[in-house]
This record gives C-alpha cells, sequence and structure tokens, in this order.
C-alpha cells in the first residue's frame, strides 16, 4: 500500500471513522472518494474540528463536513507544474486523479520547515500538586513520572516534535527539582528561561514577569497536562482567524442517573430518561499574541479564565480550538495511574513519512 492510500476514506463512513484515520497519520488530511475510487472531497483537521464546533455528532457521514469541491490536477504533468498550483493556491496537499477523476496520487508540499518554528512556548509549572500528595510531597507534579520520564519531559518532546525549542518555564513550587533536571535545556537540544513565582501567581499572572516578551504568538500550557494535540495546527489557526487568543477546548459530557421531567405550569410534557449533555471545557492549553500582555496586571494573582474575559470586553477577536486527539489532565491519583497505563500505546503512534 503506497503512504497515500492510507488516507482513503469512502463516502458511507462516519466523522469518527474519519477522524480515527486521520488521527492515525501525520497528515491531518484525507480524501473521500465513492466506490469507484472517484474523488468527491477532501476533509482536514480543521473541517473537522469545524463539524464538531458546529455539534455535528461523530456518526454522522464524513460527505456532510467534506470539502465537496477539492482542488485536483489531471496526471501526467510535470512535477513542477503541480508544485506551481500548490504554491498559488497554498495547498500543503494536491490530488492527482485521471479522466474519470479517479485518483492515482496525492502530492505533498512540505513547505513547513520544522526547524523554523520560533515561536515561544511558555509552561505554567508552579502548581502545588495537593491531590496528588504524598507524591508531590518532595516532587513538583510536572517532574512525577509517567511511562519512563517526567510528565514534563513528554510535553517538551511533543513541542520539539514540531519544531518548537524556544521554553520559557514559570516555576515556583520544588522548582530545584526542575531547574536541576533541565537546567538551561542543552542537554535537550532546546533553550529555556526560566521565571520564578515567589508567590503563586495563577495561570496568566506569571506571564507578567516574563523579561524578553515574545514578538510573535506564543503557546501557554499547564505543565500536567498529556496531549497528542497537532501544534502546528493550533499556531496557524490562530493566525488564520487573527485571533488575539486561542483557547483549546475539550467535549465534555455527563449523565444524569433520572429520568429528567420538562413541565410547563404542572402540566408534565416530556420525559427524558438519563439524558446526556455535552459541554465543551477549558483544556488547559492557549495560543497569545503579544498584544495581550497589555491586559495582564505585574505581579498579581490572575488566572487565564479572567484574561479571557477581559478581552472579550475589550472587544478582541477571542476563538476556540477544539481538541479531538488524546487529553489527559493529570490532576488526582486515578488520572494519574490511568496516565501511566496509557501512555505507551498513546505516545507510540504511527507516523507516515
Amino acid at each position: 500500500m503506497r503512504h497515500w492510500e492510507k488516507i482513503i476514506v469512502f463516502n458511507k463512513q462516519t466523522l469518527f471513522e474519519t477522524m480515527r484515520i486521520i488521527d492515525k497519520t501525520a497528515l491531518q488530511f484525507a480524501v473521500v472518494l465513492d466506490e469507484q475510487r472517484r474523488l468527491l472531497g477532501t476533509v482536514t483537521d480543521g473541517d473537522i474540528r469545524r463539524g464538531i464546533l458546529r455539534g455535528n455528532g461523530l456518526e454522522v457521514p464524513i460527505t456532510s463536513i467534506m470539502n465537496p469541491n477539492p482542488i485536483s490536477a489531471r496526471e501526467g504533468q510535470k512535477n513542477y507544474k503541480y508544485h506551481k498550483i500548490m504554491k498559488s493556491k497554498m495547498l500543503k496537499q494536491l490530488p492527482i486523479v485521471d479522466r474519470e477523476n479517479r485518483i492515482i496520487d496525492i502530492i505533498f508540499f512540505d513547505s513547513v520547515d520544522r526547524l523554523s518554528n520560533k515561536n515561544t512556548v511558555v509552561l505554567m509549572l508552579g502548581g502545588l500538586g495537593t491531590r496528588l500528595r504524598p507524591l508531590t510531597d518532595d516532587t513538583p507534579k510536572p517532574m512525577l513520572r509517567v511511562g519512563n520520564k517526567p510528565i514534563l519531559e513528554t510535553i517538551v518532546e511533543s513541542f520539539k516534535q514540531y519544531g518548537y525549542s524556544n521554553f520559557i518555564f514559570s516555576v515556583n513550587y520544588k522548582k530545584e527539582v526542575i531547574k536541576d533536571y533541565f537546567q538551561n535545556g542543552e542537554h535537550f537540544d532546546i533553550s529555556i528561561d526560566y521565571v520564578e513565582e515567589d508567590t503563586r501567581m495563577g495561570t496568566a499572572g506569571a506571564l507578567s514577569l516574563i523579561k524578553n516578551r515574545p514578538s510573535k504568538p506564543f503557546f501557554v500550557m499547564n505543565g500536567d497536562l498529556l496531549t497528542q494535540i497537532n501544534f502546528d495546527q493550533l499556531m496557524e489557526f490562530h493566525q488564520e482567524q487573527n485571533s488575539v487568543a486561542t483557547m483549546c477546548v475539550r467535549e465534555y459530557e455527563f449523565q444524569i442517573p433520572y429520568g429528567v421531567i420538562e413541565t410547563s405550569g404542572t402540566r408534565l410534557v416530556t420525559i427524558k430518561e438519563k439524558p446526556v449533555h455535552r459541554s465543551f471545557v477549558n483544556a488547559g492549553i492557549y495560543v497569545l499574541s503579544p498584544e495581550v500582555f497589555n491586559y495582564i496586571p505585574a505581579n498579581t494573582f490572575y488566572d487565564m479564565p479572567t484574561l479571557f474575559e477581559q478581552l472579550i470586553e475589550a472587544g478582541l477577536k477571542t476563538t476556540v480550538f477544539p481538541i479531538h486527539e488524546y487529553w489527559l489532565d493529570i490532576g488526582k491519583m486515578d488520572e494519574y495511574e490511568r496516565a501511566d497505563t496509557e501512555y505507551m500505546k498513546i505516545f507510540k503512534r504511527e507516523v507516515l513519512r
């Protein structure tokens, strides 16, 4: 099987099935074909996220999500012509089809120089880890080992695979453990600057302590998360939306364990047995543009939700980026045990080259 054939989806498959196929690769893209392998459309990671935000269920046919008018090219042309099309149309993938519109190849334009990503990554590492005691009596939560290494090292490697190597660590509780392990980052082929909080300053307050403030959009992430999110996709989304602040969100569902009654006055209207409610929750990962520094008070406890509320009140554009990839907040003992169990399976994903 040629590598691009792994991203073929047929028109009867669902959004969920397509999402699984895309997640197994690093291409963030799939083509939708009919039974004669004729090209019907394309699906990107962004299409899926927008579908989820619109409230589309995971079982809807992928044809309701796909781009039904994809740009393709006829077979038999010179490669430079294909590249010219991709460059002029700003395409990362170009399906090649025959006269019957049957797909015979996909060309990928590797325009991303992964080593040139200069956006800064700020990791918030100052939490006390109270709910994980006694494990955190002598070890800060980001340095607890999951799999065969500290949580923080896995986070750093996740950014590195997309070319992000400039880090700022915001530290407080047991900071010497983190600084002794990572030092200036040289041994991990990254650079690290440290921001030291004398008192706890919340998930956004420590940003006011950064002396050399980023001049480009930058990531902020809590240091107790494991995720397989595509950080390139996140940064591109933020920039395409011209947003000043993007919050990653995760769909959270819960079921009411009773029959829920709807009434009109004293009249019983409906009974919904054990309904499931779905909401988006803050996933603790953000992309911020440099102008947000104007809204963060100096040396003050200040949480990220408060920052977003202020930006919204000021009329600035804030956006959400839904995560469908693996994501786990390690805040409690059962979550820590689950992370240790899932680590080897989740972080050995297949990558197409």
